[in-house]
């Protein structure tokens, strides 16, 4: 890729947005001539190299670390005594020496550091950040054409964010979402994400919309039901931050009634809510008169593995921790995780 521009276009410009490679290159050249005349995407870090702000410098590395085919990590930071960032390093994330953490000394966990010396430290200049020293180099192999499996470099752009917002608007699931997403760049190849980085994403943008009220609403009505039926079971699971994620719950009657027909259920994720966009997950089974019955209920924010784990845990223990001889489900993979 060559480059047009002037020097005067370089000063001016002091980011370059490139959207193919979704590369942020903020740039001042001011000591060497020899910086000037290189393709200003493709720099390498250099001594001198000037950036505008902290973000500049990260998003440059990180653009570097994707072409050469290895991830980053912050090492060294220092404040000033306002408490304003002066001095941080940017390095290869297989910097530092192997650590292995398992109870097993013949087995030990496997450890990716290896003391690998490149990296770039920056330190502040007025308002500004410049490259102090460099070391380029690394003490492993490197891979370009992997760097898109490196979890640092796995993004969605906007393109993709809308698309999977819009799908799961509609009810269609993670799997078939992510593949029209497959389908659109013309392989996996093609792609700088996964399918579980999609459903991360989803995962954050439809954390179950229950307000204040309507969360305490549901917990009232449990405890309403228990004060009426002692045998009425339920469980919340709420996130690190308090807010409530999903919810099982099984009457008298629903555990009474497995009791006597647990040989095979049916689980279904397939339902969904129109007010707050949660898959409804019921537990069926069929009586002697081969009539289905209702052995449990759950409203879920998310169809990943954990949900399914907490949600089958939490059936087994409403149900004695009596699992049934057979399950007949969907084709989803998570769940089929989960349930082994």
């Amino acid at each position: 890729m060559e480059s047009n521009l002037t020097l005067d276009e370089v000063t001016e410009q002091s980011m370059v947005f490139h959207e193919d490679d979704d590369v942020f290159i903020a740039e001042e050249i001011r000591d060497s001539l020899d910086f000037q005349q290189e393709p200003i995407m493709m720099l390498e870090p250099k001594k001198g190299l000037m950036f505008d702000s902290e973000d500049d410098v990260v998003r440059f590395y990180n653009g570097y670390a994707k072409r050469k085919g290895f991830s980053v990590v912050r090492r060294t930071t220092r404040l000033s005594e306002d408490n304003k960032l002066n001095y941080f390093t940017l390095a290869c994330s297989r910097q530092g020496k192997a650590q292995y953490s398992s109870n097993n000394s013949f087995k030990p966990n496997p450890s990716t550091s290896m003391q690998c010396p490149a990296k770039s430290n920056f330190s502040r200049r007025g308002e500004k950040f410049c490259i102090t020293s460099v070391t380029i180099d690394h003490n492993h192999l490197i891979s370009p054409s992997k760097a898109r499996f490196l979890r640092c470099h796995k993004k969605l752009d906007l393109h993709a964010k809308r698309t999977l917002e819009l799908n799961d608007q509609a009810g269609i699931r993670v799997n078939k979402n992510f593949g029209s997403l497959v389908m659109e760049a013309g392989g996996y190849d093609k792609l700088e994400y996964g399918e579980k980085e999609c459903r991360n994403y989803l995962q954050e943008t439809r954390r179950l919309k229950l307000g204040a009220g309507d969360a305490n609403a549901v917990y009232q009505y449990f405890l309403d039901m228990q004060s009426k039926d002692p045998h009425f079971f339920h469980v919340m699971d709420v996130d690190e931050d308090g807010r409530l994620r999903n919810v099982f719950w099984a009457d008298a009657r629903s555990r009474a009634t497995y009791e006597s027909f647990c040989d095979v259920i049916t689980f279904d994720t397939t339902y969904l809510t129109n007010k707050y966009k949660m898959l409804f997950a019921p537990f069926v089974g069929v009586n002697h008169h081969g009539e289905s019955v209702l052995l449990g209920c759950g409203l879920l924010s998310n169809e990943d593995t954990d949900t399914f784990v907490w949600l089958f845990k939490s059936w087994l223990c409403c149900m004695s921790n009596n699992p049934p001889n057979a399950i007949i489900k969907d084709k989803c993979k998570a769940m089929q995780n989960a349930i082994k």
